[in-house]
């Protein structure tokens, strides 16, 4: 019997394209990267583009380090029409008169919610309500309430749409994990007296990730797979001899101190080599024990 060779391990940024689910990609990904172990951080809608994290092999298991981070999007906010998806992909359930609106009435509308704000999710979305996803309630014709949700918008930047779209006005958003754009389009419409959706969302960076590091997923292979460690960078580093390395391998609960990490933790631990060994997190009084120990 032949053995297959193990698969890469690592992180790739990929420039989703429109039309594609977040699982589309993934499975996409795991073709051209020969491998089953394929993960992603943070769902993009079908229709939006841009930054998504996907962790292969044995970086599956870092993912959960990367979905908390913060986001950046930029997208499109149509004023005077309200859709059943928030988004153009929707049916329009409600037009409004609109025409009267300025740049500078957006623009203070658009302030008040910067901050910590609440946020109803929208029908459409992965969100689960007793165990069903909100989506696949929606398809059904059922629509159940949702508690909001605290999430909080850093920054939002408003600024005109394209020169040849009326009441068509762009938005640039610096938020928590979790935010919908939909819903704050939706609600800034609200907030005008009338009612709005979004469309051409784009995804520019998930925390220190961003376009720029990003390639398109026809040109996923492995060689795009960037090292382990480019999963936690994010994450205080520290730098163990070889002795610890050995107590760090076995997830041995070692005092703050001897481990040399400082400050709150999480810490991406890695060996003199550069090889990320496991990730600490604060345990009781001055000791931190390992959240993950990566095998080797």
């Amino acid at each position: 019997m032949t053995t297959r060779p193990p698969g890469p391990d690592g992180l790739v940024v990929v420039d989703k394209p429109a039309g594609w689910t977040s699982h589309d990609v993934v499975a996409k990904s795991r073709g051209l990267l020969g491998t089953r172990k394929v993960g992603h951080a943070g769902t993009l809608d079908p229709d939006a583009t841009g930054v998504l994290l996907l962790g292969v092999g044995r970086a599956t298991k870092l993912l959960r380090y990367l979905s908390p981070l913060g986001k950046s999007y930029v997208g499109e906010m149509v004023l005077g029409t309200e859709t059943t998806t928030l988004d153009d992909s929707g049916e329009v359930t409600a037009t409004y008169d609109m025409a009267g609106i300025t740049l500078a009435d957006v623009v203070a509308a658009a302030a008040t919610f910067v901050g910590p704000i609440e946020q109803i999710p929208p029908m459409v979305s992965a969100v689960k309500i007793d165990g069903r996803r909100l989506h696949e309630l929606a398809r059904e014709g059922i629509e159940v309430d949702r508690p909001p949700r605290p999430v909080t918008i850093h920054a939002l930047v408003v600024t005109p749409g394209p020169p040849d779209a009326t009441g068509v006005f762009t938005i640039d958003v610096t938020c928590s994990s979790g935010t919908y754009i939909r819903t704050l389009a939706a609600d800034i419409g609200h907030a005008l007296g009338g009612g709005a959706h979004l469309r051409n969302l784009r995804r520019t960076a998930v925390g220190p990730y961003t376009l720029a590091d990003s390639v398109p997923l026809e040109k996923v292979d492995p060689d795009q797979v960037r090292p382990m460690t480019e999963a936690v960078r994010h994450l205080d580093q520290v730098v163990v001899d070889a002795g610890t390395a050995d107590a760090v391998a076995v997830g041995k609960v070692l005092e703050a101190e001897v481990l040399g990490a400082t400050g709150d933790g999480p810490w991406a631990i890695l060996s003199e080599q550069g090889a990320l060994l496991a990730v600490y997190e604060p345990f009781r009084g001055t000791t931190v024990k390992p959240s993950l120990v990566i095998p080797t």
